[in-house]
């Protein structure tokens, strides 16, 4: 799994997540390419390489060359996105970024997020930020982004539209309500409305404790030189494993050509009942071309020698092999959730943040039961109500 970890140890903005992309290995040209299909005018970006405290970094710009005198309110700026060829990925990505930016305006100007007017944020330069992060993350294939605490600034302004807005912003401290941030006493608005709304809308907290494979690193530059701290966002590209649940059992197997087929459920039974994580039957084609079968069970160090009784005593084999395997798993819970049929038990299982509900088997069939229903259908209804 790809990831990106923003370490905003001077916090973060739209131009500063950016230069880090591009100075990570975002071909500039390609991006300029895709900002293009915004059909955007009076603009113009590019990149340069500068040194903050002694680190080369890439420094983002938007020259707009005409201030745009009039507001815009989201659903201006969304059909700028859905008019343009850009990928639906960039298109949703983008979209999402600007709804949490309308949904903290709106609440700072106690308004509706369709009457929010986007003044600095409806911009050019913010529209470009916003939709040219997007691109960049689909171009480096980023599956997941993490990101350090996010620090403050503190003890000053800064000028908008409204007039004076304290450091840092309203709308910055509204988006960063659910993520840990840093007071700082360093007098810059070290992270913008533009950074806040990407990291609270795409990010996430607490890859310290993995590990990762490093496979590139970008700095990228903020506007201003900060004193005894490089204004720099640094963001690290590298590869995770995803996590499962991991367990050691033994797989005991033996081939059996001279038993009543009809006595094989009952062991099958009798083996999950003693122990056996698991416990199948394969058909075999055995020496001298008898029929047989391969009799398989999953089962712990600490339930083998219950397993191996059943084996010995309600099966024709004399033998069997053992051999130790590696189990993984996605890690999986129980959740009660009210139906049609009352309260019934669901596996629930998650990849990649990812939920997935399964109805346990023997809810199942208890329902079945009791209601005289078909098993199938009510398997089929359970399912539907949690895959709305």
């Amino acid at each position: 799994m790809r990831i990106a970890y923003f370490d905003a140890f001077s916090g973060i903005s739209g131009d500063m997540t950016i230069g880090a992309f591009v100075d990570a290995g975002v071909d500039f040209e390609e991006l300029k390419s895709e900002i293009q299909k915004l059909n955007l005018k009076n603009y113009e970006i590019g990149v340069r390489k500068i040194v903050r405290h002694g680190i080369s970094a890439t420094k983002f710009d938007v020259m707009v060359k005409e201030r745009e005198h009039g507001h815009r309110h989201l659903a201006d700026i969304f059909e700028i996105i859905d008019r343009s060829s850009l990928s639906e990925f960039v298109k949703q990505t983008s979209k999402k970024i600007f709804t949490t930016l309308a949904q903290a305006e709106a609440k700072i100007h106690n308004t509706t997020i369709d009457e929010v007017h986007f003044h600095e944020v409806g911009a050019i330069d913010s529209i470009i930020d916003i939709v040219g992060a997007s691109i960049c993350i689909e171009k480096l294939g980023i599956e997941k982004i993490f990101v350090s605490k996010v620090p403050l600034g503190s003890g000053g302004f800064v000028q908008t539209q409204h007039g004076k807005m304290p450091i840092p912003s309203p709308a910055t401290v509204e988006m960063l309500k659910n993520v840990p941030v840093v007071l700082t006493d360093v007098q810059f608005e070290l992270t913008t409305p533009t950074g806040a709304a990407i990291i609270a809308t795409l990010a996430k907290f607490g890859l310290e404790k993995e590990t990762i494979k490093i496979n590139s690193v970008g700095y990228g530059a903020g506007e201003f030189e900060i004193p005894n701290q490089p204004n720099l966002l640094r963001v690290i590209i590298g590869e995770a494993p995803l996590k499962y649940d991991e367990e050691k059992l033994l797989l005991v197997e033996t081939n059996i050509d001279d038993m009543n087929p009809e006595i094989y459920p009952y062991v099958v039974e009798k083996l999950l009942s003693s122990g056996a994580n698991d416990a199948y039957l394969v058909p075999l084609i055995m020496k001298k071309g008898r029929p047989g079968i391969l009799l398989s069970a999953l089962v712990s160090e600490s339930k083998l020698d219950h397993v191996l009784k059943v084996i010995f005593t309600q099966t024709t084999t004399l033998g069997v092999r053992i051999i130790e395997i590696r189990r993984k798993k996605l890690p999986r819970t129980q959740k009660e959730i009210d139906t049609p049929f009352g309260k019934v038990k669901f596996k629930l299982v998650s990849i990649d943040d990812v939920e997935r509900l399964v109805p346990e088997f023997e809810e199942c069939k208890r329902i079945a039961e009791e209601r005289n229903l078909p098993l199938v259908q009510v398997y089929k209804i359970l399912e539907s109500l949690v895959n709305k």
